[in-house]
C-alpha cells in the first residue's frame, strides 16, 4: 500500500502573495483618497499651496488639482479591482502609481513634503504589485478555508513510519 501525497490548496507562498496584493490594494486606495483630497484643496483654495517663480512645469494650481482629483478617482477604482485580484487591475495599478509619482514629482515645488510622501507610497505600491508572481493569487473577496478545513499534510513515508 502506498501513501498518496496531496499538495495543500493554499500554500504559505500563495497566502504571502495574496497578502502583498491586499497591501498594494489598500495602499493604492489610500493614495487615491489622499490625491482626491489634494485635488479638492487645489481646486477650492489656491492659497493653501506655496507657489514658486520660474518653475519649469508651471501650471495653474486649479489644473494640478483636477489632475490629482482624476488620478485619485482612478486609483480608488483600480484598488477595488486589485482586491479581486484582476490582472487588468495589476497592470492599471502599476500605471496609475507611476502617473501619481510623475504628477507628484512635477508638483514638488507646490507641496514638497507631501509630494515626497506620495512618491514613496506609490513606489511601494508598484513594488508590491510587481513582486507577486502571476497565477499565485486567489480572490481576496472569497472565503478562505480555516486551518481545520485544510487537508492534512502526510508526513509518513510510503514504506511506513520511521
Amino acid at each position: 500500500m502506498t501513501a498518496t501525497y496531496t499538495r495543500p490548496d493554499h500554500t504559505a507562498k500563495r497566502e504571502w502573495a495574496s497578502g502583498l496584493t491586499a497591501f498594494a490594494a489598500v495602499m493604492l486606495f489610500l493614495v487615491g483618497l489622499l490625491d482626491i483630497f489634494r485635488g479638492i484643496m487645489a481646486i477650492a483654495e489656491d492659497d493653501i499651496f506655496v507657489t514658486t517663480r520660474n518653475y519649469v512645469f508651471e501650471w495653474d494650481l486649479t489644473g494640478w488639482g483636477w489632475m490629482h482629483l482624476a488620478l485619485g478617482a482612478v486609483a480608488v477604482i483600480v484598488s477595488i479591482g486589485l482586491l479581486q485580484t484582476a490582472v487588468w487591475a495589476r497592470v492599471a495599478g502599476v500605471a496609475i502609481a507611476g502617473l501619481v509619482i510623475l504628477a507628484n514629482f512635477l508638483s514638488l515645488p507646490y507641496y514638497p513634503v507631501w509630494s515626497v510622501v506620495m512618491i514613496a507610497l506609490s513606489g511601494f505600491i508598484i513594488w508590491a504589485v510587481c513582486v507577486v508572481p502571476r497565477g499565485s493569487l486567489f480572490d481576496l473577496s472569497e472565503e478562505r478555508p480555516t486551518s481545520e478545513e485544510r487537508p492534512p499534510h502526510r508526513t509518513s513515508s510510503p514504506h511506513g513510519p520511521t
